[in-house]
């Protein structure tokens, strides 16, 4: 059978792709806003057990096209190691359609760029990126790890190889104190980048994790609803990023929100509103969840 160490985590639309872990847990593993990984300790699996996973797979699943290189940060690995990875799958799963990845900055601007463009030579099509915030204060209150710039130079290092970008930002993360700048500077960073996928969450306590301990101890504040919608209204009178699909229909999300920037911008900022004039009702906190 297919191993699979810990909880599974992917992104909503890789929910129908085999899942195969390249690497376990975050390679970063310290923001601290995330609840994901805690129990892993973060290793790069052996090559010979990633491939026995896909031969299983293969005798289980007649027709694949779709695949996931879990864990947080399969990017992680060697360039080598993941060229042979997506060589094997070419061979295994001639079928498939699309092999995507979660990315970190660090796993990315620790490659260089011939090595991201061979990586889609061989298959690598699509990236998703945690910016969380373009504040830097905001990253450096959550311990992100990397400036907006350097996440920024990552996503664009990404583009250039010819993948498609996948970026997430989480609302209210700043809190009431860094809101607007929060907002204003996210809108900033993905306009530099202009991904292809743009995913708003909303910030979210389930788990314990050390800011949620901040929350519950009265060192941050949990934005509220219609603050949130102040601060995405302001996100997206600021964004400029033409041909970015926009999406905040995440459970977390209060206001639904889906559209193709910057056609649809008006239409998602009218929507905000009509929710702050109480003529959209906010999502009940009770059927929040990540």
């Amino acid at each position: 059978m297919i191993e699979y160490e810990g909880r599974v985590f992917r992104p909503p639309s890789e929910a129908y792709s085999l899942i195969v872990q390249v690497t376990i847990g975050c390679s970063h593993n310290k923001c601290t806003f995330c609840d994901m990984y805690k129990e892993k300790r973060f290793r790069v699996r052996k090559i010979e057990d990633v491939k026995h996973d896909f031969d299983v797979a293969r005798r289980m699943y007649p027709n694949v096209r779709r695949i996931f290189l879990a864990d947080g940060d399969a990017l992680m690995c060697r360039a080598e190691h993941m060229a042979e990875i997506l060589r094997y799958i070419r061979q295994v799963f001639p079928e498939c359609e699309r092999v995507t990845s979660y990315g970190s900055p660090a796993s990315i601007l620790v490659k260089t760029q011939e090595e991201l463009n061979l990586l889609h030579e061989l298959g690598l099509e699509m990236i998703y990126l945690g910016l969380e915030s373009g504040s830097d204060e905001v990253l450096r209150r959550v311990n992100k790890g990397e400036t907006a710039d350097e996440i920024v130079r990552a996503g664009l290092m990404v583009k250039t190889a010819g993948m498609k970008l996948s970026v997430t930002c989480i609302a209210g993360l700043g809190s009431m104190e860094l809101s607007e700048e929060h907002a204003v500077k996210t809108a900033e960073a993905l306009s530099r980048m202009k991904p292809e996928y743009i995913g708003l969450l909303t910030l979210l306590f389930e788990l314990e994790t050390p800011l949620m301990r901040d929350w519950q101890e009265g060192r941050f504040y949990l934005m509220n609803p219609i603050e949130i919608a102040h601060e995405t209204l302001i996100l997206l009178e600021h964004i400029d990023a033409e041909g970015s699909v926009f999406r905040a229909n995440h459970a977390s999300n209060y206001v639904n929100l889906a559209g193709t920037l910057n056609r649809d911008r008006e239409a998602m900022c009218q929507r905000l509103r009509q929710a702050l004039e109480g003529k959209i009702q906010f999502r009940n906190e009770a059927f929040r969840a990540r």
